[in-house]
């Protein structure tokens, strides 16, 4: 809580990676998993392939920061469990973060984050909220129709996620 940004921050990065470009990703151009779309939004400038491959983390981070970590109010909710909507928001979209979060502390999933959610993610047991939140995570990736292709990357980065919001607990 209002201190693991930094950190999370680079767990993601680790997780995202550097630039891609495949063919069935239907963000496209992506370099620490920045999508060419949202890089157009945040910096209104194009982004081209060189500016997309010669993004860094410095670059990225307050796009990170603002749109991702303060969209789901990570700095209140409890440690690890910040690092995993943080880490959903980036992958899947504020919204999906934040329903699965309203869905895991029985709140109305309505994906606006309000102090009836936060007050019930921080009087959860946090390792229950986060072995809940990455099932729906895992179940959501095995709806989509790009699962055979991007399944197995997707469940090993659950599984990761899910030990490293653990060991932040506490």
């Amino acid at each position: 809580m209002k201190r693991n940004f930094e950190a999370c921050l680079e767990k993601l990065l680790a997780h995202e990676g550097g630039y891609v470009n495949h063919p069935s990703d239907p963000g496209g151009m992506t370099n620490l998993g920045v999508t060419a779309r949202v890089w157009e939004e945040w910096s209104h400038h194009p982004a081209t392939e060189e500016i997309m491959r010669n993004l860094t983390a410095q670059d990225v981070a307050p796009l990170y920061k603002r749109k991702y970590w303060d969209a789901v109010q990570a700095d209140l909710l409890p440690d690890g469990v910040d690092h995993l909507v943080f880490d959903t928001a980036v992958n899947m979209g504020v919204g999906r973060a934040v329903k699965f979060l309203q869905q895991a502390v029985g709140t109305n999933p309505d994906g606006a984050l309000g102090p009836v959610t936060l007050s019930a993610a921080v009087a959860r047991d946090p390792k229950a909220l986060i072995a809940s939140y990455c099932d729906m995570r895992e179940a959501f990736y095995k709806s989509l129709a790009t699962y055979p292709t991007f399944g197995k990357g997707w469940m090993n980065r659950v599984a990761a996620v899910e030990a490293e919001a653990s060991n932040m607990v506490g």
